[in-house]
């Protein structure tokens, strides 16, 4: 053996890594058994001619197999699911005593063993779950073909050969990239991983290739739409480049577990290269800002092309990104916006609060965070790792918070597993338990090193769930997914559940949480529109005949949409005096300037409430968000949206400050009508117009428009 082969295979008997779609090795065109006996010519025997496909957007094939929006030219098929090839040859075929088989191969170093070389036989009947091609039609010089893919097979894109039996040997075809063929995952196919049941669901989970994305506050919820484009010019190579730059093994990409879990990493750049650069530190000078994009169209041809990480993206843009990537390979997908989300920094499934002894909240200590609100999202697949009864939803997250397994990635974790807390299952189901239904411990950090829990609130996290309605832009709740009604006795006990599990570590505090206060604290924050004064109310409700003197001190601070503070912009302190059985109310007013000159992208408002009872010692804390109150970009349509024909789309904003908007961009994307558009405005004027013409044929939808401040 040579140098070089001992370098390649290591001294051991196994093949090289077969990790990439791309890479290619061409099968002979001749197999022979021996040397052809002298006046023997081949060509005597049955050649092929010609194949042909069926792949044209109208035929059977990609309509049979819900893949005629892919604008691709290649066969398109879904795993599980037969689909029609002819094969013309030089003579007419006799099944007596000709013999041939369809081929297909992926990667290099193809093995049947591996799937990535795959004879297929011709059978008299195709079966329920295996390869097979069933002769259909066999007349003058052409056969007609039922091929049927396995409902495991590995999803990529295939070359296709056309192999013949002679007395000496195989006949091959030579390779022909018109032949290549994509396999996809299958909804449809009851025997595929990703079945789902119900055709409105892989309407929307699978072929929708518009989107709605819900972010803002609780009590604010705000939607942005987003254009997957799933099945845009090059998309479909662009997500498969995505698992050949994460160097995954081409017999694992069957698996919508691993498919997933590969996805979850390589969708963000923290440590592999992947696709966006995350960034939450409101300097975006080398790339687009995160709230710029209007879907993942740019951003995933960007990376195949250049094959190097697209600067930005947080939370939104990974999870529409990996909604794509999904959704493209044919996993059933869906984007999920969590408010006030948990990111459990030392994994024991609560979120500490150290304040220090006078109230304040001790950024030192302080570790873990609490999002205003999260995107992630869940993918549709059985989990046969799992015992029965985990398979459907399993959330996936490609946003880099926590390492996982060596790398920054997040599930697939049960939803089912996270609502009763069996966070033992893989992956990452403690992280995603913590999300929604940790609770959120106050605890005063003392000088002399110990720490006293001052108060639990159980309820603050995970305070809702949604995603988008099938059908629809409107908003579907789907808290009870992941957890049971706050208060009631299952939700409890799925948390007892999880901590049997033994996920939690030593707090340190001392005994038990003081008794509750006999005054109770909250605040509300009145409308805050942006430009413009507000007030907010604190309100002390004293529930004991005792008089009480009570200090208390707020915090307004300028935070990220991660709960990370940047500036604090307002502090006041105020005493109150509580008579017995009262009700007392203070107002604090938040001037426009306070904050205006603070603002970041996306900025939330983030108030700390914390009050000490001077007789009792007690602390009382409480904290709340808001958003600002911005205009909505309007966008309208002039005249009949006709096939073919050209359009008018006019996006209308308007400027509710009294200075004059400097640098605006406008994002315009309209999914198989145009390419992303963006133009820059200097001085803004409120409305732009743009003249689209349907390219594909088709009437529009949506159109996605976002303005971005600069």
């Amino acid at each position: 053996m040579s140098d070089t082969a001992r370098t390649t295979f290591g001294g051991r008997r196994a093949m090289p890594p077969n990790n990439s779609n791309a890479a290619e090795d061409e099968l002979p065109t001749e197999e022979l058994l021996g040397l052809v006996p002298r006046g023997v010519n081949l060509e005597d025997y049955l050649t092929v001619t010609d194949v042909h496909l069926f792949k044209e957007k109208w035929d059977s094939n990609k309509i049979d197999h819900h893949t005629d929006k892919y604008d691709n030219s290649k066969l398109i098929v879904r795993r599980g699911q037969s689909f029609y090839i002819q094969i013309d040859f030089n003579r007419p075929y006799d099944p007596k005593k000709d013999f041939f088989r369809v081929e297909y191969v992926i990667g290099r170093y193809p093995q049947e063993n591996k799937g990535t070389y795959i004879p297929v036989p011709i059978v008299s009947k195709l079966q329920s779950g295996k390869w097979g091609a069933e002769v259909i039609m066999n007349e003058d010089r052409s056969v007609r073909l039922s091929v049927q893919p396995s409902p495991e097979c590995i999803v990529g894109k295939f070359r296709m050969y056309v192999a013949v039996w002679t007395p000496y040997g195989i006949l091959r075809t030579r390779r022909n990239p018109e032949t290549d063929t994509y396999i996809l995952f299958n909804p449809w196919c009851e025997e595929d991983a990703v079945y789902l049941d119900d055709e409105k669901e892989r309407e929307e989970y699978v072929l929708n290739d518009i989107g709605v994305i819900f972010y803002g506050d609780f009590n604010d919820i705000k939607s942005r739409s987003w254009s997957y484009g799933q099945f845009e010019d090059g998309i479909l190579d662009a997500c498969l480049y995505v698992m050949d730059k994460a160097q995954m093994d081409l017999s694992g990409r069957g698996n919508p577990i691993k498919v997933s879990r590969v996805g979850s990493a390589m969708i963000n750049a923290k440590d592999d290269q992947g696709v966006i650069v995350g960034s939450w530190d409101n300097v975006y000078a080398y790339g687009v800002p995160p709230s710029a994009w209007t879907g993942s169209v740019d951003i995933l041809l960007e990376y195949r092309s250049s094959e190097n990480p697209v600067q930005y993206g947080q939370c939104w843009v990974f999870a529409g990104v990996f909604n794509t990537f999904l959704r493209c390979l044919g996993i059933p997908a869906r984007v999920i916006t969590n408010y006030f989300s948990a990111h459990d920094n030392d994994a024991n499934l609560q979120m500490d609060i150290f304040l220090e002894e006078d109230g304040n909240v001790s950024s030192k200590l302080t570790k873990d965070s609490v999002w205003n609100y999260h995107c992630w999202n869940e993918a549709w697949m059985t989990r046969p790792d799992l015992p029965v009864g985990f398979g459907g939803w399993q959330a996936v997250d490609s946003t880099p918070q926590e390492n996982s397994d060596g790398m920054y990635r997040c599930g697939p974790a049960s939803v089912q597993a996270v609502k009763h807390g069996h966070v033992c299952f893989q992956f990452d189901a403690p992280f995603v338990f913590a999300e929604v239904n940790s609770d959120l411990i106050y605890i005063t950090a003392k000088k002399d090193g110990t720490h006293m829990v001052e108060s639990v609130d159980a309820t603050h996290i995970g305070k809702l769930i949604v995603t988008k309605q099938i059908g629809g832009d409107g908003i579907q709740d789907i808290t009870d997914t992941y957890k049971f009604q706050e208060g009631q006795e299952e939700e409890r006990l799925a948390l007892e559940t999880a901590l049997m599990y033994g996920a939690r570590k030593d707090m340190k505090t001392e005994g038990v949480v003081k008794s509750r206060s006999n005054v109770n604290m909250d605040f509300q924050v009145e409308n805050a529109v942006l430009g413009k004064d507000f007030k907010v109310t604190i309100t002390f409700q004293n529930n004991s005949p005792n008089r009480y003197n009570v200090t208390a001190y707020l915090s307004g601070n300028i935070t990220f949409y991660t709960g990370v503070s940047k500036t604090e912009f307002k502090n006041e302190t105020f005493d109150v005096v509580l008579e017995p059985f009262s009700f007392k109310q203070k107002e604090v007013l938040v001037r426009a300037g306070e904050y205006m000159g603070q603002l970041l992208e996306q900025a939330f408002l983030h108030f700390f409430v914390t009050a000490r009872i001077n007789e009792s010692k007690d602390v009382l804390a409480k904290q709340k968000s808001t958003v600002l109150i911005i205009p909505k970009v309007i966008i309208k349509v002039r005249g009949a949206a006709m096939v073919g024909s050209d359009m008018v789309v006019t996006v209308e904003f308007t400027n509710p400050l009294k200075e004059t908007l400097q640098n605006v961009w406008i994002y315009l994307d309209g999914p198989g009508l145009l390419k992303p558009k963006r133009k820059m405005f200097r001085l803004f004027r409120g409305t732009w117009s743009l003249v689209c013409q349907d390219r594909h044929s088709r009437t529009v939808s949506r159109v996605c428009a976002d303005p971005a401040i600069l």
